[in-house]
This record gives structure tokens, sequence and C-alpha cells, in this order.
């Protein structure tokens, strides 16, 4: 894993300062080696820091140039089936000469001969890059599939500017800081701010398969409303956008030719299909190991990794005392069964809190999915093993893990019937029992629960229904489920909401099944901008690669040929991951509510982060500050100290903004 970044401009620079210094700040993205490259008469520049996975010698550094040196990239990923690739230049070309093994060069060599984009159509796995045509004088930025490494890119005074993180650009001459107020109300929804915005105004996140190409001339102006950018193609000014790959295409088309095969043939095709991914991304030059959380998906990837390694596998858990965030005795007892090499790490509140103050860096801008912290923990400890770490995210998207692909139908079969009046009664008979009391009611009636069935936090869930009453439409149901604060722009002032894929029309699939159309949705949003954003940044925080074999596209692809009963059984999802994974772990070791892999932000904030929390959210810095109205937050912090509500996730939306606020000043 790599960092990138460089520029393209017409401003008289010292290009050798400049891009030591965008270079300097991500160099925790690849400690190994630092290479740059310019053409001060083209005005392009570029570097790299590289961690050296695959062929650790100098035949991989970067700036790298193609073998006919009409291309020079610098890159962040890794390809895994390049040798494939080397294998059908040879037979083209008879490429007579390879200076190592690097998969870069693999991916010069096939611009060579095919160019940018069908090369990258040919290739599986994880990437952002920028590309100089020195020919056409063309500057390209391209992106994985799904989104697994991060790309920033924008137009700053006369300047357009890259980077894998947004530190890159602020360390260039001049960078205007100008914050995006309709950002901030995105995050107040999300607990992300969604692509293609970034917090800072001109600055955007280039889509997850796709390609941005830049001539000389276009690099001065950004040729579309800064607060409106595009969403897929766009071709004008000397610029153009356009998608090599598309989740959308894969997933209609899927869906109308699905999988037709018996229910064994489907479990034999998906085993084949995960195992074939699994393989190739072992493929290092470095110590490798993976995440387990002692869930289906992690247990899964480790299942697969253990049944193909002459080796135990090396994996990793971190566990806290409390026991509803704690997994790692399940992990624990999932490695043991599969004789992995196990390490764990028992997290004490003070060591976990400790991470907070490195959140606003880490991240670089505002990101409050609060399972950031035990992300970089289980990071920091991998790390002092391995330099590659395999994670089982993405089972969830593709094959239907989360609550609410149950939730959202069940909600709406109940209600959709009702009139609106009839709602707001039930609603407001729901709301008159406080949270308290019915965590009260549910305590009492729990031990005649089945396991499986039992839930947590009954009375802060019971109020979210009672918002979802007025949902006209089932989509409206699921928006309202993955929202934090309902009306942001009310929130934030000056501010009013973009379009995102969830509100762009663009973004509508021809999917039936609302289920499949939820997984959509969370395919190219939250699985892109919280949850690879977040793994990315905890990782490479410690120079960490991190790899995700359920991105391979082909299991992507294979997932979405398959029809929803073998995703969703018997109000339970991944049912078809599960019989994989029944093969090598016993179903008494997995079945179990789903627990998230967070921390216990509320009774911080109403414990050792209370003092911290005040400072943030004092009134009258939250008025001088100019961002946010003073007074719902400031009511909601009260009833979460006197514990009438539970609204962590609200309130550390505004904490971590507060924080990376106060950490820019």
């Amino acid at each position: 894993m790599c960092g990138l970044t460089g520029y393209f401009s017409s401003r008289p620079l010292n290009a050798r300062e400049t891009l030591t210094a965008m270079g300097k700040v991500i160099n925790h993205r690849g400690p190994d080696d630092f290479g740059y490259w310019h053409d001060s008469e083209a005005g392009i520049g570029l570097v790299h820091c590289r961690l050296s996975i695959i062929d650790l010698s100098s035949a991989g550094h970067q700036p790298m140039f193609s073998p006919s040196g009409r291309f020079v990239i610098v890159y962040n990923g890794e390809i895994y089936n390049h040798l494939e690739i080397r294998k059908e230049l040879e037979k083209l070309r008879n490429e007579p000469h390879w200076r190592g093994h690097a998969d870069t060069e693999s991916l010069l060599a096939g611009f060579d001969a095919w160019g940018i984009e069908a090369t990258l159509k040919r290739s599986v796995g994880m990437f952002a890059m920028a590309v100089w045509d020195k020919a056409e004088k063309t500057l390209t930025l391209a992106r994985d599939r799904i989104g697994e490494k991060p790309l920033y890119y924008g137009w700053n005074r006369e300047s357009f500017l890259f980077a894998s993180e947004l530190k890159a650009m602020r360390a260039y001459p001049g960078f205007i800081s100008n914050i995006n107020r309709n950002a901030v109300a995105l995050l107040l929804r999300h607990n992300y701010i969604p692509a293609p915005y970034s917090i800072y105004t001109g600055i955007y996140k280039l889509w997850p398969g796709t390609m941005l190409t830049l001539r000389k001339g276009a690099h001065s102006v950004c040729p579309w409303d800064v607060d409106a950018p595009p969403f897929e193609h766009f071709n004008a000014n000397g610029v153009s956008i356009c998608q090599y790959w598309s989740l959308r295409d894969v997933a209609e088309q899927g869906q109308a030719n699905p999988f037709t095969g018996s229910e064994s043939e489907a479990i034999n095709e998906l085993e084949c299909v995960l195992t074939e991914a699994v393989q190739s991304q072992q493929i290092s030059d470095v110590p490798l190991g993976a995440f387990l959380s002692g869930g289906v998906d992690s247990s899964s990837i480790v299942a697969l990794m253990q049944a193909h390694s002459a080796h135990p596998v090396k994996t990793f858990t971190i566990g806290f005392q409390e026991d509803n965030y704690n997994e790692a005795e399940y992990a624990k007892e999932v490695a043991h069964h599969l004789g992995t090499e196990h390490t764990e790490l028992y997290v004490t509140p003070d060591e976990a809190m400790a991470v907070i103050p490195r959140l606003p860096t880490l991240y670089d801008e505002p990101f409050s999915d609060s399972s950031q912290i035990p992300t970089f923990l289980v990071s920091q400890l991998a790390k002092q093993h391995v330099t590659v770490s395999l994670s089982g995210d993405a089972g969830d998207e593709l094959f239907g893990g989360y609550n609410r692909y149950l939730l959202t139908n069940a909600i709406w079969k109940k209600i959709g019937w009702l009139s609106c009046a009839k709602r707001q009664t039930l609603a407001h008979g729901i709301t008159k029992i406080s949270p308290s009391q019915w965590d009260q009611l549910n305590s009492l009636i729990l031990p005649v629960i089945p396991i499986e069935k039992r839930s947590t936090r009954v009375g802060d869930k019971a109020h979210k229904l009672a918002e979802i009453l007025a949902a006209d439409t089932p989509e409206a149901i699921y928006r309202n489920l993955v929202s934090h604060w309902k009306s942001p722009a009310a929130i934030v002032r000056n501010s009013q909401e973009p379009l995102t894929s969830l509100t762009n029309r663009m973004s509508l699939t021809k999917i039936p099944e609302l289920e499949h159309r939820m997984m959509f949705l969370d395919a190219i949003s939250y699985l892109p901008d919280d949850i690879l954003t977040k793994v990315d940044r905890a990782a490479m925080g410690v120079s960490l690669e991190t790899r995700v074999p359920f991105l391979d596209h082909r299991v992507v692809e294979f997932a979405w040929r398959l029809p929803l009963n073998l995703k969703i059984r018997n109000g339970q999802g991944k049912w078809l991951l599960r019989q994989v994974l029944y093969k090598y772990v016993p179903r008494e070791m997995i079945e179990r509510p789903k627990m998230g892999f967070g921390v216990p932000i509320d009774s911080w904030l109403r414990g050792p982060l209370r003092e911290w929390a005040e400072e943030l959210l004092n009134e009258n810095r939250l008025k001088q500050e100019g961002f946010f109205d003073p007074e719902p937050i400031r009511l909601k912090w009260e009833e979460h100290l006197s514990g009438q509500r539970n609204w962590q996730y609200y309130l550390w939306d505004i904490l971590i903004f507060q924080a990376w606020l106060e950490s820019t000043g």
C-alpha cells in the first residue's frame, strides 16, 4: 500500500520543495521509499510514498515509466492478477525484459499495449492512481471498482491537485481551505461525508470505478458549479469523467440473468469464487495475516485462508471488558477450531480513549463512525506482527447481512396500510413511554426470548421506530434508518443538503426487490464512504495494508446474480455465505445476535469524556464558531447526560467535527 499526490499547474513553483512537502505529510502510507517526478514545462508533478509489499527491491520504485517511456505513474494498491496480465503481454508482444516483478510494471506495460481503460478492465485488484501521458499531455486519475483506495482531486486557485489524503493538498503552497457547510450537513446525517464531496469547497472524491482525464489548459478552472459536481459522466472544457465499471450495471444485469442452479451448486460456486479471491490476495513478499471478529464474514475469509495454507494463518482481534462490545471470546473460539496463530489484546477504556485525539489527523476530514477506534486498535495490533491483513468487510452489503434489510420491509408491511393520522397516533403512543421504561419492560421479558432474537437499547429503537412512522414509502424508511440527524441543514447554519447517492435520481435502479435496492445503495455509499474509508485510514495510519476478498469484482458480480432467497431466508441474512462457512466451522460457533464493532461512547460521554465534550459543546463556543445552532445540540447533550435518551451517535457527529475544526486551527 502506498500514498500518492501531485499537481497539474501553470504556477511557477519550486517543484522539489513543493512535492517533498506534499509527500512528507502522507509518509505513513508508505514509509519504505519516497520518489517524485516533475516536468516543469508541462506543469505536472507526481509524488509517491511506498509501502513495499510485492517486489521489495528498487525495481518497484515509483514514479515509474512505461517501457515506451510514454506513461509515468504513481499508484496505490495491488493488482492481484498482474502475472496473468504479464503472460498475456508476453504472448502479444514478446516482452523481452521485466525489470522486476512489481504489479506497477505490469500495469504500465499494459498501458503501452492496450491503453489505460482497457488495462484497468483486465485488472483484478484495488487501486488509486495518477498517470501522466507524455504524448497526449493528459493526466488521468483512476480508482478501483468499489472504492477500496481513496483519491481526492480538485481545483485550488489556478492549480489542479490530487492526493490519497487531504493533508497532502493542504501542504500545497497557498491552498485555500474553505469549509463546505453543505458537506457538514451531510456529515450530521450519515456520520461520513459521501462522495463526491469533501470537507473543502472545490475538492472532491473520485467515484469508484471511474476515470478522470484532464488536458493541459483545463487545470486552472473547475468546469462545473463547485457545489454540484457530476455524479457519473462529464465531458467539457478539457475534462472528462467516465465509468469503466458500473455497479449499477452489474446489479441490474445480474438480477436480470440470475443464477439458476441448485442450492448445492450455488454453495459450491460461491466457495470456489471466494476461494480464488482469497488465494490471490494472499500473495505477498511480506508477512500477512487477517482480522478475525468471530462473525460470519471474517470467519469465512480466515477459514478459506487456513484451508489453503500450509502454515497457521496469523489472526488478530481486539477485546473489551464490556460484554456488549466484546467479540474476542467468539474470535478465539473460531481461531482455535481453525488452528490459526491467534493474537488478541484486551483494551482498557483509557487505551481506547487515547485514540480520540488522533482521529482528526488520522481521518483528515470529519468522520464520526465510532468503530474507527477499535479499527485503529486492531490495525495497530496487527502491524506488530504483519504488514498485510485481510478483512471480512463487504459481506453484509453483498449477501444481505444488515438488520435494516429485514427491518425496513417488516415495518412497511405493518404500517403501509395505515393512514397518516393513525401512524401519528401510534408514534405518539410509543414516545409517551420513555426509552428507559422501554428498556425496563424489555429486561422483564428477556429471559423468555430466544437468544438469537434478543436486542439491546430497545427504548431508543422504539423511539426511532416512532420517527419513521411518517414515512410514505419503504425507501423513505430506509433513508431514515441510515440517518443520524434527520434535518441537519436546520442544525448547520447557512447550509443545504446537496444530492447524494441516496437522493439522486441517477442512482435509482431497476432492481425489483426492496432488499436488493437497499443493498445496492449501501454498496455505492455506506461501503466506500464509511466502511472502506474507516479501514483504509486506520490501517494506513500504522502503515498496514488491508485487503478485502469480498470486493474481488468477480465475487461481487456473482453475488448480484444470486436470487434474494439465497441471501435472506427465515428472517436471517447471509444464508448462502453461512452454508459455505459451516463446511469449516460448526454452526453453533457462529449463530448469535449480530454485534457491531463498537465502543461504549454513550457511557464514556457521561463519564471520562464528559469534560472534553462539554468544552467542545460549550454554547458560547458554538455561537462564536458559527457552524451550528447551539440550542438543539445543547438539548440533546443535557438529555444524554441525564440518561433520558441515548444520543451518542448524534453527539459524536458534532464532537468529531468540533475536534477536527480545533485541530485545523
